[in-house]
This record gives structure tokens, sequence and C-alpha cells, in this order.
């Protein structure tokens, strides 16, 4: 799978010295465009297809039932990164 990246905080950006990263499960972000835009939470999952679902975020359905919303990686900004070492080695590059 191909790395989906989202771009830094500014407290990130200066820190790390780097515009974007590969974003990952457990990071905090924020929604910078749409129908969530400013809500701020935990990511679920990273979808193949390049989207994230974003904790308590969510849509309903037609049958009025709910399930978490889905949004593009670029429309999102990490405030707060889950670091491991592979992460790590990926931000001294």
């Amino acid at each position: 799978m191909k790395g989906i990246n989202s771009r830094l905080g500014e407290e990130l950006r200066t820190k790390y010295k780097k515009r974007n990263t590969p974003i990952r499960t457990g990071d905090k972000v924020k929604v910078k465009v749409g129908q969530f835009k400013g809500n701020i939470g935990k990511v679920l999952s990273v979808i193949s297809s390049g989207h994230v679902t974003v904790e308590g975020l969510e849509r309903s359905k037609a049958d009025g039932s709910k399930i978490h919303a889905k949004i593009h990686a670029s429309n999102v900004q990490i405030i707060e990164l889950v670091e491991d070492k592979w992460r790590k080695k990926i931000l001294k590059r």
C-alpha cells in the first residue's frame, strides 16, 4: 500500500522541518475543508483510496443509520503524531 500523505500543522512543521508525512491510525487531525471543517479527532482508519475516518465524525445514511464519514487525506491537517521507530526514521530523512 502506498503512503497516504497529509499536511503537518505549524508546530510540527517547524519541529520536523517537513511539510507533510504519511498519515497513520491514531494521529490527531483537524479537518480543514468541507462539512466537518474545524473538527478535531483521532484517525480511526486509513483507506487505500486516500480517505481517512475520524473519531466523532458521522453522517447518516438514507435509512437513518449512522456511519463514520470518509474524508480525503488532503483535507485534513495532522496536529499530533503517533511516534514509533518507523515514523521517527521517516521524519529523520
